[in-house]
């Protein structure tokens, strides 16, 4: 197989890596790759660096897709999306991710974070061979919950209830949880209604799938976004928050929960989420493998 290798078009491209990463899909995600709503997340997220998308790199045989080479959200991180006949061209796809993806540090020093499965010792090799080491605070965990059937039923205190963004899409509710959920000091900043906007414009963003829990006040209060693959019948789990003044009290595992039991519905079987947070791990997640975080800085020279 002869691959050639191409720079995104932009949002042109789009569909076809989601197509590419539909395809990719081994049941458990074993072959680590990304799952296609990892991808649109990724891409309607306010913060996604939008001007840096022609420097993804795309490899193909014959107008096929069989290589992504990106970054989630900004310059500085690499990820590497291969079709399982075209794993050897990783090393190839790390070269090029120096050159074109590398971010640069505040005092003005080139660096990449290149992600690599726990399991994909061959390309472990490489990223050593290059001069990369370990990040472990940045690594990406892989967690995954099997949909039971029935679905058990899910508690709230009273006066507390869940509804969807197919029900109430008060987008201000919705940015002041997510807000605060993250942890973020004061009030939303002007203008970040508009990125609330952003991420529901993805093709396959469901408002029905994103639940919130509303409090007797009327506030948003806990905030879990699913997203469904029909093709390999998954569910994805992003963003979740719980405004700090709610937390422990069963709104954020309630409202992720509800989410999966609708993606159960719509015929997934397993859902997925980027991390092995106890939270997740709690409510039946069980950790399958880790991205790790291989950095290296560059010489000036």
């Amino acid at each position: 197989m002869t691959a050639n290798m191409r720079t995104c078009a932009g949002p042109v491209d789009f569909p076809a890596i989601s197509d590419f990463m539909y395809s990719l899909y081994w049941p458990n995600n074993q072959d680590g790759n990304w799952l296609q709503p990892m991808w649109e997340y990724a891409y309607t997220h306010p913060w996604f660096d939008e001007e840096s998308v022609p420097r993804i790199g795309i490899w193909e045989d014959a107008g096929t897709i069989v290589g992504v080479t990106l970054y989630e959200l900004h310059l500085g991180e690499a990820f590497f999306q291969t079709h399982p006949t075209c794993v050897h061209l990783k090393p190839e796809m790390l070269a090029y991710a120096e050159q074109h993806l590398a971010g640069t540090t505040d005092e003005g020093k080139r660096y990449l974070k290149a992600y690599v499965s726990d399991f994909d010792t061959a390309f472990e090799r490489v990223v050593r061979s290059r001069g990369y080491e370990k990040e472990p605070g940045s690594h990406r965990p892989m967690s995954q919950f099997v949909i039971p059937d029935p679905f058990p039923s899910i508690r709230l205190p009273d006066g507390f209830r869940l509804k969807s963004l197919a029900d109430d899409n008060d987008l201000v509710k919705i940015d002041r949880v997510l807000w605060r959920g993250f942890n973020h000091p004061g009030a939303p900043p002007d203008g970040s209604l508009e990125g609330r906007k952003k991420t529901q414009s993805g093709p396959h963003f469901r408002k029905d799938l994103s639940i919130v829990v509303e409090a007797p006040s009327g506030d948003f209060v806990a905030y879990g976004g699913l997203w469904f693959d029909p093709v390999n019948r998954l569910g994805y789990v992003e963003p979740v928050a719980t405004d700090p003044d709610y937390r422990r009290m069963g709104l954020g595992t309630a409202a992720v929960l509800e989410g999966i039991r609708r993606c159960g519905e719509l015929g997934a079987t397993v859902a997925y989420v980027g991390t092995d947070m106890p939270f997740y791990l709690d409510m039946g997640f069980k950790k399958l493998f880790t991205l790790n975080c291989w950095v290296r800085c560059f010489s000036s020279d």
